[in-house]
């Protein structure tokens, strides 16, 4: 068994925010489509983390932000699991994989990192991927990534999930990579929902990449502050793109077999088999 799917879902996308609460229909939703042959990146322990210590303590935590964010990812890791754990398949086990920069940046753990996964993936377990904030410090991660550019190597950060899951997609060589987030796709204009761009399928690598960078300039904002935001995006799917890959952007709402049967609004991204 390969792995068919790498799926990404972003924080403000599992989130009620007017009721401050997690989005139990999506998450229920998504834990349930999640089958052996799929890679789950999921996003969301820092924010559920400080929804839970907010209900809890009737405050938010302060301080610096690093300190916090880490406090609040230690809070929302188990929360999270435990989900994921309540709405998936009984048959299928889940795997909590936590992941930083380092595993991807050294040859010999990124190849254990893919030996783990498709183990996984050979044992029908289903791998539940996340950045490892509670234990990531700022300064450190700058230090080691500055001494890895001086190499004159590509770098990976991994700090936003949409690049830890671009990253997946091309080390288990997946057919496709689906980012779910809050809206339906990528828009020409954000502000005109009749302006989603369908398809970005393009007959070579020049193309694509021509019309990437088009699409780049329209894109403003994000979800929540420190998000990269819809230009991210574009820019983490294009070498799973270049790659092979089938990349899918769309709203978490819908399912995910009807999404790669294209039968749910979303915008796909690749070039044309031949």
């Amino acid at each position: 068994m390969r792995c068919e799917v790498v799926g990404k879902i972003g924080s403000m996308a599992m989130i009620r925010q007017e009721e401050n609460d997690i989005d139990y229909n999506i998450l229920s939703k998504v834990a349930a489509d999640l089958v052996p042959g799929v890679v789950w990146v999921s996003s969301g322990a820092v924010e559920v983390g400080r929804l839970d210590y907010l209900k809890r303590h009737g405050a938010e935590l302060t301080g610096d932000n690093e300190s916090v964010k880490a406090d609040y990812a230690a809070q929302g890791q188990s929360i999270l699991m435990a989900n994921y754990r309540q709405f998936a398949r009984p048959e299928y086990s889940l795997r909590q994989v936590l992941v930083e920069h380092q595993h991807f940046n050294d040859n010999v753990k990124r190849e254990y990192i893919r030996k783990l996964l498709d183990r996984a993936i050979r044992q029908k377990a289903i791998p539940i991927v996340n950045y490892n904030d509670p234990v990531s410090d700022e300064e450190i991660r700058k230090m080691e990534l500055h001494s890895l550019r001086l190499s004159g190597e590509p770098v990976v950060e991994c700090v936003d999930n949409d690049e830890t899951a671009s990253v997946i997609c091309r080390l288990m060589r997946a057919k496709y990579l689906v980012i779910l987030g809050s809206s339906d796709g990528i828009y020409r204009d954000h502000t005109d929902p009749s302006t989603l761009v369908r398809s970005a399928v393009c007959p070579d690598a020049e193309s694509l990449i021509a019309t990437i960078r088009t699409l780049q300039e329209g894109c403003v904002g994000a979800s929540r502050a420190g998000a990269n935001g819809a230009r991210a995006k574009l820019e983490f799917a294009l070498e799973p793109a270049l790659s092979g890959a089938t990349v899918i952007i769309a709203h978490a709402r819908y399912h995910l077999d009807a999404l790669i049967r294209g039968d749910a609004p979303q915008t796909r991204i690749g070039i044309e088999a031949r």
